[in-house]
């Protein structure tokens, strides 16, 4: 059981630790281009927009899961 809370602590300060990337699709990085401005707003915003896109099934994956082994551990109990 301790590698497991350790594993989700370090889970934790991974994502809350994570920096912004910059890591577009082909279609974002053109669109970023064509309406780019002096400040980069609409470049963040789509980044912004990745990053929620792609963690909304890791965090579906990850509660799944955890609802799944604590069923588990129940029922061998």
């Amino acid at each position: 059981m301790k590698y497991w809370k350790a594993l989700l602590i370090f889970g934790l300060i991974f994502v809350l630790l994570q920096q912004d990337t910059t890591a577009q699709c082909v279609m974002c990085k053109a669109v970023a281009e064509d309406a780019s401005d002096t400040e980069g707003i609409i470049g963040r915003g789509i980044n912004s927009g990745i990053l929620y896109l792609m963690g909304i099934p890791y965090i579906l994956l990850a509660t799944l899961g955890f609802v799944f082994f604590r069923k588990r551990k129940l029922s061998n109990s």
